[in-house]
Formats: C-alpha cells, structure tokens, sequence
C-alpha cells in the first residue's frame, strides 16, 4: 500500500526506532508514547485490521502476538506486567489502517482503559 505509513516504515521510507525485525514481524517505539514502554508490532504484509488479520492468516497473528511478548522481556516490563492492545476500526480509537499491537508498560495501567 503506497499511502500507508506502516507500509512506508516497513520498506524503510520512513523512518523508525526498530527494536525488533523478523522476516514477517517488525516491532518499533511508538511516536507519541503513552507509557515509559510503548512499542507497535506490525506484520509487514499489510492487513487493514486485527480482525481481518485473524480471517486471513492466523498464524501471523500469532507471530505478532509472540512479538509482542518478546518486546516485553526485552525492555524488562514481563515480570512487572504489561498491556497487549489491538484498535479494531474506528470507532476503538485506531488510526493507521495497518493492524498493530500496542506493548505498553513500566507504569501502573488503570482498568477500564481510555
């Protein structure tokens, strides 16, 4: 997808502070943090959201998901708790049509959130 800005960080058109990359997987800090961790990890095909991801190829969806707990142990947040979260659509707050998880941690996360 040529407009999308995962897209363009996956082909390296723009730039990113990458912390993890796999052959299907790449993991980088969130441009406007809201926790002291606060890491996006995106499949590098693109899928418009985590449900049609699901639809369409499962096992990448768990490739992420494995990611995203790889990036927790990484920045040390695994033993202390952290949050995995997937905006689906709109409405739930997501803004780039390209499904990412959101690795937050190293602080205290209320429930409910938002």
């Amino acid at each position: 997808m040529t407009d999308c800005l995962f897209c363009k960080i996956v082909s390296g058109d723009v730039p990113a502070k990458v912390v993890r990359d796999s052959a299907r997987v790449m993991a980088f800090r969130d441009i406007n943090p809201q926790a002291p961790t606060h890491v996006l990890v995106i499949p590098k095909d693109h899928h418009p959201t985590a449900a049609e991801l699901a639809a369409a190829d499962p096992e990448l969806l768990a490739e992420v998901l494995g990611e995203a707990h790889r990036v927790a142990v990484d920045e040390g947040i695994d033993g202390t708790g952290y949050r995995i979260v997937f905006n689906t659509g709109a409405q739930a707050g997501q803004t780039v049509f390209h499904v990412h998880a959101h690795v937050l941690g190293g602080r205290g996360l209320n429930w409910p959130p938002g």
